[in-house]
């Protein structure tokens, strides 16, 4: 477990974050479909290129998540993704989980699956390369949501995960989401996130998890589309942070989702929570805030192959920024 702890030290260090693209092939499809790029595999295999050969991006990126198809595929020629990535000088990650079922004796809640066979698979994963795994659990908001039911399945299923991974040599990634629901207030979404982080925490301590080999990725603490708040980034940081208080302090580091938060505003969040003072190095572990305008500027055209890398370099850059304490709305006109 030491080699995991080692690894996660890595994950989190300082001036770096996470860049999250290991969708599925399903939802990567859908992403080009919607940027009217042909969902080939082809293409699917060409964005992933564009996003890790980026110029540079080791400087604000530790670790690039890969599906299960980039995990096997090559990337312009023999190479394969994860010995491109660790070549590039970052960790090759994988995310491991199925997808979200109906959670029985819930009212349309939901329990991530995939642990079945999950340690065979993590090891055959690390074989091809990975240094690290990726589960997430996704919560709702809601009237009477989330139960006690679903928190405690998810922590369970988090916790099985997370155990099985060190096991593999892997750096558990543990991701409890809490999605936004309409109405709710900032205090109520950190309420029910603590209770989230408090169960999840409680569940990899029960399974004998070395919580130096972990890398926690929550939610930041936002309120409700519709709650009529509209916080600071200063109220968004003390809300999310106070979300840690049961979160021990031999945890590796927090890497912080953006959810369905504005790139820019992600980024304001993530630099105003480094001015409060914390237990652990807190960066980002960003998909879509990241990948989005890289998507938008490569538009699945040969051509615009430098200009997908410059609009994701542009974004990391703001969030390296972020982890910096320096981020403002002034830098991405600076940079623009």
């Amino acid at each position: 477990m030491r080699l995991a702890a080692s690894a996660a030290t890595a994950l989190v260090a300082p001036g770096k974050g996470i860049l999250a693209a290991g969708e599925g092939t399903a939802a990567m499809s859908a992403r080009l479909a919607a940027a009217g790029v042909p969902a080939t595999q082809e293409n699917r295999r060409t964005f992933r290129e564009v996003l890790v050969t980026t110029p540079g991006l080791a400087d604000g990126i530790s670790g690039v998540i890969l599906g299960e198809e980039a995990l096997r595929q090559h990337a312009g020629g023999t190479r394969t993704f994860p010995v491109l990535v660790r070549e590039l000088g970052m960790m090759p990650g994988i995310t491991v989980a199925s997808r979200t079922r109906p959670l029985p004796g819930t009212r349309g809640e939901t329990v991530t699956e995939g642990l079945d066979g999950l340690l065979p698979r993590l090891r055959s994963y690390a074989e091809l390369g990975a240094q690290f795994a990726t589960w997430r659990a996704v919560l709702r908001i809601a009237p009477g949501m989330p139960s006690a039911v679903a928190v405690r399945a998810n922590a369970q299923a988090l916790g099985r995960y997370a155990v099985a991974c060190q096991d593999a040599g892997l750096v558990a990634v543990v991701e409890p989401e809490v999605l936004m629901g309409r109405w709710h207030t900032l205090g109520h979404c950190e309420t029910v996130t603590s209770m989230v982080l408090l169960e999840v925490m409680r569940e990899l301590h029960e399974y004998g998890v070395d919580f130096e080999g972990v890398v926690l990725t929550p939610n930041m603490t936002l309120p409700g589309s519709e709650s009529g708040e509209c916080p600071s980034p200063a109220e968004v940081a003390e809300a999310t942070l106070g979300t840690l208080n049961g979160v021990p302090a031999t945890l590796a580091g927090v890497a912080f989702a953006a959810g369905r938060e504005r790139p820019g505003r992600a980024a304001g969040n993530l630099a105003a929570m480094q001015h409060i003072p914390h237990l652990w190095p807190l960066t980002f572990s960003f998909g879509r805030a990241l990948t989005d305008p890289a998507l938008a500027a490569w538009g699945g055209e040969p051509g615009r192959w430098e200009a997908g890398q410059r609009a994701l370099a542009r974004r990391v850059a703001m969030n390296t920024a972020a982890l910096a304490g320096h981020y403002s709305p002034g830098l991405e006109l600076d940079l623009a």
